[in-house]
């Protein structure tokens, strides 16, 4: 039976494509995140194939292949980019005697490294302890071997049985600290929203320059460097718009393609203060080749989290390395603005980025004189979280009358999450409550 070995760093990498020629954008990518985990890379094998096969995903031939570049690169590890069912990931491992790592795998011990927070550490063992679930039997097969007679049979899947019920002990447990630091994320925003302070969230694909810019508006002194998901641990900081406007600026975890669903499911918390942002600023890297596709994973990634309506502007980053280095900024048809073009490493646009901010957040809001029925309990609970109620007075029929003052980013949320609500808004009276009445 093959002994895995526990160290070595020495990798060949495996990129096949399912559908057409291999694209270059995304072995280089693999390229990219093999270094950020620490792998030195020895050799590449690529291909392509109609579908992934059972046994080895890359087909009993490109097997055979890998096999003889291991041998002749002397590798330790070997990476493959695709996720790989435990079964694939086993057999693979008997015919090459080499440890190998797929993509999810990879991405978690990349995370695993870039952990600094508590709470940082809690997701990535929660995620780790998830993925590992389904490949237990992989650190057990001794244990899997039945001796046959009285009194000669091993303890077989007691063993695997007794791995599963400790894991999900552990799981549990790190489910129940989790849930508690998210409650104090949950006081923290209330606190925010009672404040009036709008919520400004970064995201976009890792490498795209996010914290570099987010150092730029804030010096808020995050680790940067030119390397795959170089911070991982969100960062809130205080920012003041050029108005006078005050709000909160978030650093998030960058997206990549094919998200792991254990590190979404895991880090839901953190990217909270994504899906409860006011604006969120889409970082994007302008000189890099596969631009569009980063678009539009990371627009997948936010509708996986239920962040796709959120209003967003595009920040096209690191312009300097274009063939187009001027920042400017690029409105639509009403002059709301839609597209910032800048470079967060020269500093150029960053005026253009700050008055852009300050157009979608400050003092943008609607007044509104409404009459809630006894039955819109719920929106009024929304009203007292998102704007400011100058009076609430109840009315002969059981519900209330309103004056409010809300953002008009919370009600273009509201006409996405709610859009039942929103109308009910939209069908009253516009005209400025008396205590804000100019």
């Amino acid at each position: 039976m093959f002994d895995r070995p526990a160290s070595g760093e020495r990798a060949v990498l495996v990129q096949i494509d399912l559908e057409g020629p291999l694209a270059g954008g995304d072995r280089e990518e693999l390229v990219q995140l093999a270094i950020a985990a620490g792998a030195e890379c020895v050799g590449l094998l690529g291909g392509s194939r109609a579908t992934p096969d059972a046994r080895f995903f890359i087909g009993a031939g490109k097997a055979d292949e890998l096999k003889a570049l291991v041998a002749e690169t002397e590798a330790d590890l070997v990476i493959v980019n695709h996720s790989l069912t435990p079964a694939q990931q086993r057999n693979l491992e008997r015919l090459l005697e080499r440890r190998v790592v797929d993509r999810t795998g990879l991405i978690l011990d990349i995370f695993a490294q870039r952990a600094r927070s508590f709470e940082g550490k809690l997701q990535v063992e929660l995620a780790q302890l998830r993925h590992l679930a389904t490949r237990l039997v992989r650190g057990w097969t001794h244990l899997e071997r039945q001796k046959g007679g009285i009194g000669l049979r091993g303890p077989g899947e007691t063993q695997l049985e007794t791995d599963r019920r400790l894991l999900d002990k552990r799981v549990a447990g790190l489910q129940r600290r989790l849930q508690r630091i998210a409650v104090q994320r949950d006081q923290g925003r209330r606190a925010r929203r009672k404040a009036e302070l709008p919520l400004v969230s970064l995201v976009g694909y890792t490498n795209a320059g996010k914290s570099t810019l987010f150092n730029r508006l804030t010096d808020a002194g995050v680790y940067q460097a030119n390397q795959l998901f170089a911070t991982l641990d969100p960062t809130l900081r205080r920012l003041t718009m050029p108005s006078g406007q005050p709000l909160v600026l978030a650093d998030t975890v960058g997206f990549v393609e094919n998200l792991p669903h254990e590190l979404v499911a895991a880090f839901r918390a953190t990217l909270e203060e994504t899906r409860t942002a006011d604006l969120l600023l889409h970082v994007i890297d302008a000189a890099a080749p596969e631009r569009d596709r980063q678009i539009a994973d990371v627009v997948a990634v936010l509708a996986q989290i239920g962040a796709d309506c959120l209003p967003r502007l595009q920040v096209f980053n690191k312009i300097d390395l274009t063939q187009d280095p001027e920042p400017r900024l690029e409105c639509d048809s009403s002059g709301r603005p839609v597209r910032v073009w800048l470079s967060a490493q020269e500093g150029a646009g960053l005026d253009l980025l700050r008055t852009a901010i300050d157009r979608l957040c400050g003092g943008d809001v609607v007044h509104r004189r409404i009459h809630l029925a006894p039955g819109q309990g719920r929106l009024r609970a929304w009203l007292f979280s998102h704007a400011r109620v100058t009076s609430d007075d109840p009315s002969s029929d059981g519900g209330w009358d309103v004056e409010v003052t809300i953002p008009r980013l919370a009600l273009h949320r509201l006409r996405h999450q709610d859009p039942e609500a929103a109308a009910s808004l939209d069908r009253t009276s516009n005209h400025p409550p008396s205590a804000v009445r100019p």
